[in-house]
């Protein structure tokens, strides 16, 4: 399939998933968010319909939501570090922040210039983990902001890029491996020192000649339910949990066929090495 073709089915499917959800209107940073530490590294701007995050040999910084969810759309508009950001690590994710906690996970990793970034996606339930995907991105997250998000509700995990499928973690308790869906989740981001581990394996380390390294975001709504499990997991009221969104239709499995082709570089469900008996839940669809 050319390349051209490739481009045109992918904003097609843009624009039928986008249709699917309703509309979100721009809000301020403070109306959900709140800085969570380092406020001296962190920029609110332009009336805070933008938000900044500074990394320097001094400290990193990081904000997070005034409210914790069960179930919903979680996204947020990111222009990642750019030029050389070895090193760096731009995190994104949910967490319920407990013992056995719950979480799902974006995090980007700088690359030295001229190199792709790698985002790594992650699902924890009950404090486990190990569920490692990692993939290329198709542009260049540093020139423009693109969209991050993660539609979750009782049956799965979907996470998007640009409203691109890049990856699908299903609901498989009838096999015996737990799933968030019981432990409210704050929404969280980060930019912080990860160059023992987040370049080449931590081989390349962060060049401090080039700070401070800048991470901006925009589109602070959240359409997600700030209820109990009752309450959340309804289908009135809460779109996300309409039959629609409660498994993955033909489109979306060939779009994730298509990231998966020409995109992931790591899944831990073909890690013979950390998993010598395939996990259980990889294959499930």
């Amino acid at each position: 399939m050319g390349a051209l073709k490739v481009i045109a089915l992918l904003l097609l499917a843009e624009l039928a998933f986008s249709a699917r959800l309703p509309p979100k209107s721009d809000v301020s940073f403070s109306e959900n968010y709140y800085v969570r530490w380092a406020n001296d590294h962190t920029r609110v701007i332009n009336g805070g319909s933008e938000m900044q995050l500074v990394l320097d040999k001094v400290s990193g910084a990081g904000f997070g939501s005034r409210s914790k969810y069960l179930f919903g759309h979680i996204s947020m508009k990111i222009k990642l570090v750019p030029n050389d950001s070895a090193g760096t690590v731009t995190a994104f994710y949910m967490s319920s922040e407990t013992d056995k906690h719950d979480e799902i996970d974006f995090e980007f990793l700088g690359n030295v210039s001229g190199q792709p970034y790698i985002v790594q996606t992650n699902v924890f339930a009950n404090g486990v983990g190990n569920r490692e995907q990692r993939h290329y991105l198709w542009f260049d997250p540093t020139q423009d902001f693109h969209t991050y998000s993660v539609l979750w509700n009782k049956q799965q995990i979907i996470f998007y890029v640009d409203d691109v499928p890049l990856r699908v973690h299903k609901n498989n308790e009838a096999i015996g491996i737990p799933f968030p869906k019981s432990q409210p989740m704050g929404i969280y981001s980060s930019l912080w020192n990860g160059d023992d581990w987040a370049t080449r394996g931590g081989l390349e380390k962060i060049n401090w000649d080039h700070a401070p390294f800048v991470a901006a975001y925009k589109g602070f709504s959240v359409d997600a339910c700030a209820g109990g499990v009752e309450s959340c997991s309804a289908p009135e009221g809460n779109w996300w949990e309409q039959e629609a969104f409660q498994s993955t239709d033909e489109e979306t499995k060939s779009k994730l066929k298509w990231v998966k082709d020409n995109y992931m570089i790591y899944d831990y469900c073909t890690d013979s090495k950390r998993f010598p008996t395939t996990p259980a839940d990889c294959g499930q669809f």
